[in-house]
């Protein structure tokens, strides 16, 4: 199963745990109140607190157990999403060093008084005007020699754009046991299964 296949798969049943559980506490309270206000309280709903008790342990008992698979699929979607994006970071780091060496190049092509592609010359302006103007200061020193000319040292190819890391994590394996599915309505009668009504 695919981590955000899981993380669709468990979030569903662990909102209506949840919503069941909080239902139930608020039951439990009220057949409280309701013992502590009727003189034989307890003898007379004895089987209706029971019955609550074993419902609501059940409930969240899968309520935990589908929480912790929900936390383990989360875990593994962050150190996927987290992997991902280092990638992409180490790339435009390594691209952006290649970057700069080409862009050294230019100004020392450009200071020796060699002709070089208008597109390599704006991408050096458009890096360091400063830079710029000192090579072609240099340029005008070196005026008297031959002039060697050069070809483009970037690519005109249009490079890939970086996948979506939380796509990424998304269609990876589930690496994880995945615990099955029930209703609510099914956890409560397997728990209160065998109480007299």
């Amino acid at each position: 199963m695919k981590i955000g296949e899981a993380r669709k798969t468990y979030s569903a049943p662990l909102r209506e745990f949840w919503e069941e559980k909080k239902s139930l506490a608020k039951q439990k309270k009220a057949l409280d109140e309701k013992i502590k206000a009727t003189p034989s309280g307890k003898e007379e709903f004895a089987k209706e607190a029971v019955t609550l008790d074993l419902s609501y342990r059940a409930v969240s008992e899968k309520y935990e157990e589908y929480s912790k698979t929900m936390e383990q699929i989360m875990a593994q979607h962050t150190a996927l999403f987290n992997a991902e994006v280092s990638k992409q970071q180490g790339e435009a780091m390594e691209e952006y060093s290649e970057d700069m060496i080409k862009i050294m190049e230019v100004a020392r092509r450009i200071m020796k008084g060699a002709k070089v592609p208008a597109s390599d010359e704006k991408k050096l302006m458009e890096y360091s005007m400063e830079l710029y103007m000192a090579a072609k200061n240099m340029a005008v020193l070196n005026e008297n020699k031959k002039k060697e000319e050069y070809d483009s040292l970037w690519d005109d190819e249009k490079k890939e754009e970086n996948p979506d890391p939380d796509e990424v994590a998304n269609d990876a394996e589930y690496g994880g046991g995945t615990p099955e599915i029930m209703e609510v309505s099914d956890v409560v009668a397997s728990a209160t299964e065998g109480i007299e009504g």
